[in-house]
């Protein structure tokens, strides 16, 4: 059987950026005290002050983190079963390879890739912290957004999100699917994509979407369980 060069668009992956938003408490003093010259009014100060630093920025900022859901991202390339890996990536090292990151506490993603005869297939999962559920909320939606044409999936997380498309390059299609989920402070995102050399078709919508969509899941579980 004679092999084929990947094309172009194939071998070189941008690993996506996440855009990753930070939230602040800022707490608001209480009002001035009036400290009276009298032993009485000093004792009455510092107990006010006592109280007010009870309250202080540091003690709230620490409570917030002890009630934050996920502090760093799990292992990515324990995430998908091995069995899913071998029905979705043939032929790929069901290891996985993880792909460098600047903070490996934020974001972590794991890549597979193999070409078995004409059929290529590409699958990766990344899992990205934010600093809180909103801010995850937020990048979910602005994603979203720059994806749209797919469709939400129930029960993935708190949102999910599932888009298909296809690219066609020097007559070689190739169909990607992208999900995204929304995991409290947390966001998974996987991409799936596939091309037969030889037909130069791509995959159908349904094996792509369905395909990435089994990985979602799992990884979403993964997620959960790193708690």
């Amino acid at each position: 059987m004679r092999s084929l060069p990947l094309p172009l668009a194939l071998t070189a992956r941008l690993t996506p950026v996440a855009v990753l938003a930070c939230a602040g408490w800022v707490m608001a003093s209480g009002p001035d005290t009036t400290t009276s010259t009298s032993a009485s009014g000093d004792t009455s100060a510092q107990q006010t002050a006592g109280q007010s630093g009870s309250d202080s920025p540091s003690t709230s900022s620490a409570s917030t983190a002890a009630t934050k859901t996920y502090s760093a991202a799990p292992a990515p390339c324990g995430s998908i079963p091995v069995a899913t890996i071998k029905s979705l990536v043939p032929g790929a090292k069901t290891a996985g390879k993880e792909i460098p990151s600047t903070d490996t506490k934020l974001r972590r993603t794991c890549s597979w890739n193999a070409l078995k005869g004409y059929d290529y297939r590409w699958l990766d999962v990344s899992f990205e912290i934010m600093d809180t559920n909103a801010a995850a909320a937020k990048e979910y939606k602005d994603r979203v957004a720059e994806k749209s044409g797919g469709g939400a999936v129930p029960g993935l997380g708190d949102n999910g999100y599932s888009v298909v498309n296809l690219t066609t390059e020097d007559k070689q299609q190739t169909r990607e699917g992208v999900v995204l989920a929304q995991v409290s402070n947390a966001l998974v995102v996987v991409t799936y994509n596939g091309s037969d050399f030889e037909s130069k078709k791509a995959p159908s919508t349904d094996v792509i979407n369905k395909g990435a969509i089994q990985a979602a899941k799992s990884a979403v579980t993964a997620l959960k369980g790193s708690q």
